[in-house]
Order: C-alpha cells, then structure tokens, then sequence
C-alpha cells in the first residue's frame, strides 16, 4: 500500500506569505526549503518533481505536506510550536553535578565517565529523581563548564620578588595622570597571511549561505605594527 498522499492547496495570504518568505535569506536553510517545497506542491508537481527541484529527499516533500495539513504554514518549522520539553536538572542539581564532575574519581577508575557521573548523581540525598542518561549529563557539562575552553594569564613565578616587581612598575605607569609632554605609547605587533581562494566560492542563494573551498593559497605575509596613545 503506497503512502497517503497529502494535497496542498494554498490561500493566496499563505502563498503571499511564503514568496515573501523564501527570498529573505534571514531564515534557516531547513525552513526555506520546506516554504519551498509548499510553493511547488501548490503548483501541482509531484513528489520526485519538487524533490529533484528543491534538492531534497522525497521523504522530505511528502513530511511537510503532511504537516502543512496538520499545522498550516507552521510546517515550514521542524519542531511543533506546542511541543514541551522537561528539564531533568535543575540549578540545584547542575550545580552538584559540576562539584562531582570536578572530585576524584572513585576508586579503581583514573576519571569520571559520563555513566559514571549519572549512576552517581542520582545516589546523592540532594536530588530527588530516581534515573537520568548519561547524554543529559554530557549536555549540562557541555554547557556549564566548557572543558575545551581555557584562559591565559601570566602567572608570577613562586618567590621571585624581581618578577612582581618589574610586573607592578609596567601596570602602575598606565595609572599615571596624562602627561601631552611625556604621553605614555602602547606598541603592539602581529603578523597576517595574505590568502587566496583556490576555487572561486559560491555565493549565497535562496536556501543555501555562501560556501568557500576549504583549501588556499600563501600569496605572502605582511607585519603590522601600530602606535597608540595609552589615555
């Protein structure tokens, strides 16, 4: 039995709508194709028709004809407006998870896992549910703590009184009152790589941002150097 086919008949304030809404380039990719999509269907063309047209899989055409006849023009969005979702951890719970993530791990194990952390969160008398997947664990960590992320800073040698010293005479010259006759100058360098594209890229289109070939060409390097006043 082959699948239902679902007829789209636009109004003209939903057509209106969505040639409005295909040219703009402000929306996601995902929705342009599927206003796309609608538009050919209402002029009749067949699943593999648009498909072929719009640069999408079948399945995809005959998706938002369903929804459009389930939600109207909200079809063009991939998640249902009247969708919720439960957050299984709240503050009081995220912030517990962190203080574990950053203990030691237990006993015979080198590091916490994300399984580890989950059947262990769950173990403590501050939260009051009974199970939660590792994924939602690996997504509060991802968030909250951002182990790829790191800061720079310039860390005093332990008991080298020199290095404080020199240190504190640099930072305390730019808390000095402005001087036109002895102006304080900050003296900054950086080198840039002169680039060229391989491949011409693609401009932006329709339901496509613009795309650059990953691969260049060193056409030189040049040194800049700037002179600014410290004010």
């Amino acid at each position: 039995m082959g699948a239902k086919k679902y007829i789209v008949e636009l109004s003209d304030e939903d057509r209106k709508t969505l040639e409005w809404f295909t040219p703009t380039g402000e929306r996601r990719a995902q929705a342009n194709t599927r206003a796309r999509i609608l538009l050919k269907a209402d002029d009749g063309l067949t699943d593999a028709a648009i498909s072929e047209h719009v640069g999408c899989h079948p399945q995809t055409v005959h998706n938002t004809r369903k929804d459009y006849t389930e939600r109207g023009l909200a079809a063009i969005y991939r998640r249902k407006p009247d969708r919720e979702y439960e957050r299984k951890l709240d503050g009081n719970a995220e912030a517990h998870l962190i203080k574990l993530a950053c203990s030691e791990p237990p006993e015979g194990h080198s590091r916490w896992t994300l399984h580890l952390l989950a059947d262990e969160l769950v173990t403590l008398d501050e939260i009051d549910f009974e199970s939660i997947s590792h994924e939602a664990v690996r997504q509060r960590l991802k968030n909250a703590l951002k182990p790829h992320l790191s800061s720079y800073w310039e860390i005093p040698p332990e008991q080298n009184a020199d290095f404080v010293y020199y240190m504190e005479d640099v930072l305390s010259l730019y808390h000095e009152p402005y001087d036109e006759n002895r102006p304080v100058i900050c003296f900054d360098e950086s080198s840039k790589a002169l680039r060229g594209h391989e491949r011409d890229p693609l401009p932006a289109r329709p339901g496509a941002v613009a795309r650059s070939d990953h691969r260049y060409k060193r056409n030189a390097a040049c040194h800049r150097i700037r002179l600014t006043p410290s004010t």
